[in-house]
């Protein structure tokens, strides 16, 4: 089945994203554990690759992180 890619945009205003706000799929909304695959775009933007296992849709988000602030 072909895979249909969307761009959905993200900001992450927690320290720790990785831990929540996980992806669900909007076809079939199965849920997402990891990405397929990730890439730096800039300094503080980076972008994943999602892909159903159930249904084949993809779609990629793109967050944008804050860099940490050293006292």
């Amino acid at each position: 089945m072909p895979a249909v890619a969307d761009a959905m945009s993200t900001v992450s205003t927690d320290r720790d994203p990785r831990g929540c706000d996980l992806p669900t799929c909007p076809v079939c909304a199965d849920s997402m554990v990891a990405a397929e695959a990730s890439a730096y775009l800039a300094d503080n933007l980076v972008s994943y690759l999602w892909t159903c296992d159930t249904c084949g849709y993809g779609f990629v988000t793109k967050h944008s992180l804050k860099r940490p602030v050293c006292n």
